[in-house]
């Protein structure tokens, strides 16, 4: 009997997809027919690479409901969250249709040669592991540079979104890419580290947890293979003394729940100076508290459910060992009844360290308020922590706190004013357990590109 994956609705507990799993001997031919195209594809100039992006947008924006439904009954996501991932995802894919070949023109150097410069060349066959929480986005940010610098891409995602990875390679292909470009591999995460040793594979990127980011890196490390590591992160969010508390907790409430608490750059940690404690605590568990959970497809309810039980469990155990520590939960913090992954709205006061809220990654609608006695002490519990993706400081004196967040907060993007969001034009990824590598911008592209000197004397 052949081997397969399942995909669950978390909303229902139903089943409601089965996928074969890759033979070998699939996975094989897969892997001739990237590199065949490989050699045809990154001969071909920008404009035609530009001009298959484009087709890509056009039709993800066609497909925008279908695509949507799939990713609400896939994973959870709340429906118009799903609308808006793939109308991003599309924004990604004209970006670099307009702006790659400028990131990749090549470099004149003043030397001592006839002619010097740098010039930037495709590496090959990208394996791309991706995760369930942002089924499409995830995807494509990686592959809309790769495929414009010249590289071709194979898929692994997760296996709870096996339908949504089928129907990102059918867009694609869909569109108009050659045979090859862009494969999607059912495959279960075991045979991950078969692929990383395949000489066809020239580089890979992963968006997950650190544990999976670490298994990757030791593969990659082996095999002497360039990695781009996007992982978790604890993201802290500082509310200095001055703050406008109706920007704090706007700010806290969209980025603490948004993708149901599901991202490596939700705002996690609140660190409140202490003459703020009080006030941010009482109208934050207030907002907290209102806020509706259910049926992703109803658009009344801003959190639909988790993405999987094992997830929900593992979280409310995370809540429960803060608590035992001595974390005073002001809301939410229990399983409902019924069917489904469904975790309500929850917050942690009195968190300290050596509990899971402060330690931990909290992938789920969970808050941690943290109390610091100044800014000084406030910046310490920030970076107090094995991750480093991203953060925020909110104040009205924004050059204070810009200069706080450029010089002192320990983390790949920093926020003032508003909670943490990738976007093309910026570069995205982490410091420490964070990860490492740089995704989307001119520096996202070129990360999967030979960076070559030419020297004519």
């Amino acid at each position: 009997m052949a081997e397969h994956l399942v995909s669950i609705n978390p909303a229902t507990n139903k089943k409601i997809g089965t996928y074969n799993v890759l033979s070998e001997k699939s996975v094989d031919k897969a892997l001739r027919n990237s590199l065949k195209t490989f050699e045809e594809w990154h001969r071909l100039p920008f404009n035609k690479r530009a001009t298959l992006l484009k087709n890509i947008a056009r039709h993800l924006r066609k497909d925008c409901e279908e695509l949507a439904l799939l990713a609400t009954t896939e994973m959870g996501k709340p429906i118009q969250q799903s609308r808006d991932e793939v109308e991003k995802c599309a924004k990604a894919l004209e970006f670099y249709a307009s702006e790659g070949a400028k990131y990749l023109a090549n470099e004149m150097a003043e030397t001592d040669a006839r002619k010097s410069y740098v010039t930037f060349q495709p590496l090959g066959v990208i394996l791309a592991v991706m995760p369930w929480n942002f089924p499409y986005w995830q995807v494509f940010r990686a592959m809309a540079p790769a495929v414009m610098a010249g590289n071709v891409m194979l898929l692994k995602h997760a296996s709870n979104v096996s339908g949504c990875a089928l129907a990102i390679e059918r867009i694609i292909i869909a569109a108009g890419a050659p045979v090859g470009l862009f494969q999607t591999l059912i495959l279960p995460s075991s045979r991950i580290d078969k692929l990383i040793d395949n000489p066809v594979v020239a580089a890979i990127t992963l968006t997950g947890s650190t544990n999976a980011g670490s298994k990757v890196a030791k593969a990659a490390g082996r095999n002497l293979k360039k990695c781009v590591l996007e992982l978790g992160g604890s993201d802290a969010y500082i509310i200095l003394d001055d703050a406008d508390m109706d920007v704090a907790v706007e700010i806290a409430l969209r980025g603490r729940l948004v993708n149901t608490g599901q991202s490596c750059i939700a705002a996690k940690r609140f660190v409140v100076l202490k003459s703020r404690r009080k006030e941010f605590e009482q109208r934050y568990t207030e907002q907290m508290t209102s806020v509706t959970y259910g049926d992703p497809m109803d658009s009344k309810n801003r959190m639909g459910p988790m993405a999987r039980i094992d997830l929900r469990d593992e979280l409310h155990s995370q809540v429960v060992k803060s608590i035992e520590n001595g974390a005073k939960l002001l809301c939410g913090g229990f399983v409902p009844d019924g069917p489904g992954a469904f975790y309500p709205a929850t917050v942690l006061t009195n968190v300290k360290k050596g509990m899971p809220a402060y330690d931990e990654e909290l992938f789920g609608p969970v808050a941690a308020i943290i109390e610091a006695k100044d800014e000084k002490d406030a910046i310490r519990i920030a970076n107090d922590t094995i991750y480093g993706l991203a953060g925020g400081i909110i104040s009205r004196n924004r050059t204070y706190a810009e200069k706080l967040a450029a010089e002192e907060f320990q983390a790949g993007n920093c926020y003032v004013n508003d909670f943490a969001h990738s976007d093309p034009r910026l570069p995205f990824g982490g410091i420490k357990h964070s990860g490492y590598g740089r995704e989307l911008s001119s520096f996202g592209i070129r990360e999967f590109v030979n960076i070559k000197t030419v020297f004519v004397k």
